[in-house]
This record gives C-alpha cells, structure tokens and sequence, in this order.
C-alpha cells in the first residue's frame, strides 16, 4: 500500500489508516477472533497506522486492541491514542494521568502518536478546550511526556470552530481533519454559502506548516454508504458529520453521487468516497471505521485504486456547486 510522510514526524503512513473507533465497532463490540484477523490481515494489506482513544467504548477499544497486539508478538506499527480534557484544574495532571491509564490498557510502553480528542473552540461549551488553554497547559503536559519517552509525537482532533483551529495548527504535529465528499472545505476552497462547516482549506494550511494530515469521517459516520441502515456493531445512531442537519440528509445528499458510480469511475459509493479523499495529495492519511473483515478487504481494495481520474473530479465539483444555497 502507498506511504505518505505524516509532516514534520517523518513517519511514513499508510494512507489508509485502521480506525478502531466506536462508529465503525469492530474493536468495540466485535468478537476477539474478528478483532485479531482483522488487525493480522490490516497488516498484511499495508496498513501500519492504528488510532484509537480512551472514549471508544469507556476503554474497550484499546484493552481490545493492546490485547491483539500482544497475541500478534508486539508488531512494528504505528500506535496513536487520545486524551480527553475533562477537567479545568490542574489539566497536566490529568493528562499524565490519562497517558497513564491508556499505556497500561494497550500494554505499551509508549506510542507513536498522542492527541488532543476536544474541539477547540473560543466559546465556553461542554467539552471544548479553548486555544489558549491548549498552550498554556495542554502543549508543555504533552512535551513532559515527550521527554518521559511516553509519545513520540502530538497531534488534536481538528474540530470545533474553524478560526480558533487554524490558531494552534502550527503548535501540534499532526491534525485529524474532517474530510469527505459531502463537506470538502477542509480540502477546497467553497462559497460561502456551502452547507456545511467551513474548515477554511485546513489540509493545504497544514502541508504548508509540514503539520501532517488524518483524515476522518472520510465516510460521514456511513451516510456514504448511501443507505440509512446501520451494522449491528456500529454506533445505532450517528449525529450528522456531512453537510446536512440530520443523519437522513446527508444519505439524500450521498445519493446525489450515483453518477460517478453509473459511468463506471468507482463501484460504489464506499469506493468514491475513499479515492475522493485519497486524491488529494497533501492528506497523509485517512482512518476508515470497521465493522467487519470485509469492509476492511473492500476500503484495502479501493485504496489500491487510487486517486479518482480528472474527469470524476471534476464531476464531482459540479455536484458540490448544485448543494450551494441549500439549507443544512
């Protein structure tokens, strides 16, 4: 599988990422034989990044994971987890406590890659952190544990509201970017009155600044599976992460896609999705959230494919004009 450089880490990545998230649910809910499979065949395929966090499953997902890891004898992959900022007191205890809890969960001594899991956000809402919290508190808690040797590197969830993102990009490592075929800002440029967060062109802001790149939501929680219906191991209701206000209309808006699969560009909407992401050269890599071995063998497959040609782009663009001025 095709490596990119994750910025200024020097990591070289798989561009297509194993997500072991509670969307998806394999590592959350899945069987212990399914996980281990997974993960050996993951590997097998190319992929060489894991990401998970300690609010997948209050835990689950890495005990799970650190128990597969274990039964596969330690293998060389790259190992990313979050921490929550739950509290507003003494934030770098907490965070050394919760780098703690997450090592002793996934069994490592250390991993490759911890991020900041909270939007980021001027605005005092449950569960953001604000920019000046994350460098007066956040940023030197992380670099004590770099020079504990407990992370290599740092990164944050690049959610929330978009100015207050680009003020602490340059600050972090890496950046997981929201991205996908029904809200591109974070890739392009788009009218003002796109329907949908605008992320003000995040990717190319962050290849400038050698910050590099995780895609997520490359698939918008499912809806771009086309289909309403959900896996038994995924999260039964997903909050909309695409363009429209409820989860129904963004699989409306997914639908509206069909045309690069009718003329032959990508199978399905699954594999549009991916290569759409994939296209863009300053993404160092996307996450994809599992259910099952197949999704994997499926997303491996498309990823394979690579970037979608010209004339799919293209049409593509044409379909995100037609949702300018619709409401979300």
């Amino acid at each position: 599988m095709e490596t990119r450089i994750l910025g200024k880490t020097g990591l070289k990545i798989s561009v297509l990422s194993f997500g072991c998230g509670a969307v998806g649910g394999l590592m959350v809910k899945g069987a212990a034989a399914d996980q281990e499979r997974a993960v050996a065949r993951a590997m097998e395929l190319g992929i060489n990044y894991f990401d998970t966090a300690p609010m997948y499953g209050n835990g689950v997902s890495e005990r799970n994971l650190g128990r597969v890891l274990n039964a596969l004898k330690r293998p060389k992959i790259h190992v990313g987890t979050k921490v929550f900022v739950q509290t507003t007191s003494d934030i770098e205890r907490h965070i050394a406590d919760a780098m703690e809890a997450s090592l002793q969960r996934l069994g490592l001594d250390s991993v490759d890659l911890y991020q900041l899991h909270n939007p980021v956000s001027e605005e005092k809402r449950d569960g953001t952190i604000d920019p000046a919290t994350v460098r007066a508190h956040v940023l030197p808690a992380f670099e004590r544990l770099r020079k504990q040797g407990k992370a290599r590197f740092f990164g944050f969830t690049a959610l929330g509201e978009t100015p207050a993102i680009h003020s602490v990009l340059d600050a972090f490592d890496s950046a997981q970017v929201s991205y996908n075929l029904l809200n591109p800002s974070a890739g392009a440029k788009v009218p003002s009155s796109f329907p949908a967060q605008d992320y003000g062109n995040l990717i190319a802001r962050a290849h400038a600044a050698r910050v590099g790149t995780i895609g997520i939501r490359a698939l918008a929680g499912g809806a771009l599976s086309g289909v309403e219906t959900r896996h038994p191991l995924g999260m039964p209701k997903v909050d909309p992460i695409g363009s429209a206000s409820t989860y129904a209309g963004d699989v409306a808006r997914a639908v509206r896609f069909g045309e690069i699969i009718r003329l032959g560009f990508a199978q399905n909407l699954i594999e549009a999705s991916l290569r759409f992401v994939l296209s863009n050269p300053n993404l160092s890599t996307t996450l994809v959230g599992l259910a099952t071995l197949e999704e994997l063998e499926h997303a491996a497959r498309s990823a394979e494919k690579g970037p979608l040609p010209a004339e799919a782009l293209e049409m593509i663009a044409s379909i995100h004009q037609s949702f300018v001025g619709e409401p979300r």
